[in-house]
């Protein structure tokens, strides 16, 4: 049973037509071309291109070259610089360089 002041979503099937569009308002909403011919992801382009290269090495510097070197910092000169500044930059920089290199103008 459905009432009209249970204040959410209530689908109503009959209020539809075979195309998906309300009947009851005789307003079609436009969202814009790609709703009516989407782009086929075949035909988009993604090559790996030179901005993947640029990710693969930040990659490698996130994920190997920073953990070696907070193991090979010597304890004696800045301890707390080796557990926070180390990490940290390195997963700043693969954020924006993953935003970046997926981005497309």
């Amino acid at each position: 049973m459905t009432s009209s002041d249970d204040g959410g979503y209530v689908h109503d099937p009959s209020a539809f037509d075979d195309d998906g569009r309300r009947r009851d308002d005789g307003e079609t909403s436009d969202d814009g071309e790609w709703v009516e011919e989407p782009t086929h992801p075949a035909r988009a382009d993604r090559e790996f291109d030179w901005r993947g290269w640029v990710l693969v090495g930040v990659i490698v510097l996130a994920f190997i070259v920073a953990p070696v070197s907070i193991i090979l910092w010597p304890p004696d000169v800045g301890y707390l610089f080796a557990l926070l500044i180390l990490p940290l930059a390195p997963a700043v920089l693969l954020a924006l360089t993953a935003v970046w290199a997926t981005t497309r103008p």
